[in-house]
Parts: structure tokens; sequence; C-alpha cells
């Protein structure tokens, strides 16, 4: 996997930001439900951000993080809402601040030509991906709490992880998710918790493309129906109950 490479400074200190590459196919989104930042997307997708959350946890230096940038990111495949960027972050060599989201998202989408391309190395993760409970087995680490936190900082939703083998867990708990079951979809709780209420989620959908699809067309055909301006909570049942009927 490669990865471009860009020097940015953010918060009056130089960083490193890691990114996909443009036409990289694949696609996110995110929303806050139950007090909970959930990032969606495909199985693809999941197995993606498991290889930048593995490769950070080794390569990463101070001032180093990754960002999945505005082309990545799609709006969701429930109501059409707007998503955004997502950036992870290796809290253990790296603080990220308020002022550094909002710094960062001033300079989004990132325009400027990279400075590089990195080679990205996941060596080990696709052995823990084969039998992942095996290797959580293998790995735990009882005297390292779980601390990292999924939250969102000035429009961008921040993994927050705060060590290396933290990061490693969070990178299997994604690349394990397999939606290919009677139910259409998968989910792994990250952060404080691990459980019900957590800060964080990963969520995969085996029809990620085509509900985004739907729910986008759902949202107009709602909105061209409205004489007037209505809050999203009035609005977003509105759509759900037009993209069942377009699903349908």
């Amino acid at each position: 996997m490669k990865v471009h490479r860009r020097s940015v400074g953010l918060a009056g200190r130089p960083h490193t930001v890691i990114s996909l590459r443009p036409g990289t196919a694949v696609r996110f989104s995110t929303n806050l439900y139950h007090r909970t930042w959930h990032v969606l997307s495909d199985q693809h997708g999941a197995r993606v951000l498991a290889r930048l959350l593995w490769g950070l946890s080794y390569q990463s230096r101070p001032g180093t993080i990754v960002v999945i940038d505005r082309e990545f990111v799609t709006t969701t495949p429930f109501d059409g809402d707007p998503a955004d960027p997502i950036v992870l972050v290796p809290a253990w060599d790296t603080p990220f601040t308020g002022r550094h989201a909002r710094a960062l998202k001033a300079r989004l989408p990132l325009s400027s030509a990279p400075e590089g391309t990195v080679r990205w190395r996941t060596h080990g993760l696709d052995e823990a991906l084969t039998a992942p409970r095996a290797w959580f087995r293998e790995h735990e680490d009882r005297d390292d709490p779980l601390r990292g936190r999924v939250e969102n900082l000035n429009g961008l939703v921040v993994l927050r992880v705060h060590t290396p083998h933290e990061m490693r867990e969070w990178a299997v708990l994604s690349g394990m998710l397999n939606p290919h079951n009677k139910y259409g979809t998968d989910h792994s709780y990250l952060g404080e918790g691990m459980c019900f209420y957590a800060s964080g989620e990963v969520q995969v959908f085996r029809d990620f493309r085509r509900d985004v699809s739907v729910a986008r067309r759902a949202r107009a055909d709602v909105l061209d129906g409205l004489e007037a301006p209505v809050h999203p909570d009035v609005l977003r049942p509105l759509v759900w109950d037009r993209a069942d009927r377009l699903k349908r």
C-alpha cells in the first residue's frame, strides 16, 4: 500500500500528514448516533482503515497524523447527511487539540503537491486477520488500560489512540469486520468502554455504496417536495421513509 506524505504546519509546529493517493477506490462516511461517533464504510473500507492504523502504530514519528480527506468521504448511507473528514492520531507521540484540528480543517482538501510517496508497511496484519480472536488472546495487555477515544474536533472525526498496542487492536477490530451475513452489516466498538455507548464504532455494510446512493436520492426527493426548510430532526425521518420505498 502506498500513501502520500506532506509537511504541514499546525498550531505553530511542523507535522507530517499522511493521506490516501487520489483515485484510491475507497469511501467512508461518519455520523453521531447514541453519543457514539461512527466511521461507516464497506468491508474494503474497513480493511483500508485497518492498514492505516496498523502501519501508523509502527511508523509513527512525533507530529505524524493520517488524514482521510474529503475526496474519500461521502454522505451517510442513512439520510444523506454530510460527513466529516477523519484523522488518525497516535496520541503517544503527537498532541492533537482543537487548535490543531481547526488549522488542519482550514487546509482541507489537501491541494498542495505531496512531497513524496510512502510505502505503508503492514507486516503481520494479514496473519492477525486470519485468526483475530487468537491474535487478541495472544496479545492481550492487561497492564495497558484502554484509553483511546473517538471524538469530533472542529468538524473532524478524530480517532485518538494512546498506545501502539491499542492502535493495532483497533486495526484488527476494523479489519475483521464482515458484512456478508444475513443482516448485511457488522461493527466493532472503539475507545473507552469498547462496548455499548463506546466513544467510537466502525460499522460496515454489504451494500454501502448502494445505500449511500439511495439515501442521497431520497433526500433530494424529500427536499424537492418541501415548501419551506425544516429542522434536521424532522427531515431525517422523511428521508428514511422515502429511502425505504426506493429500496422496495
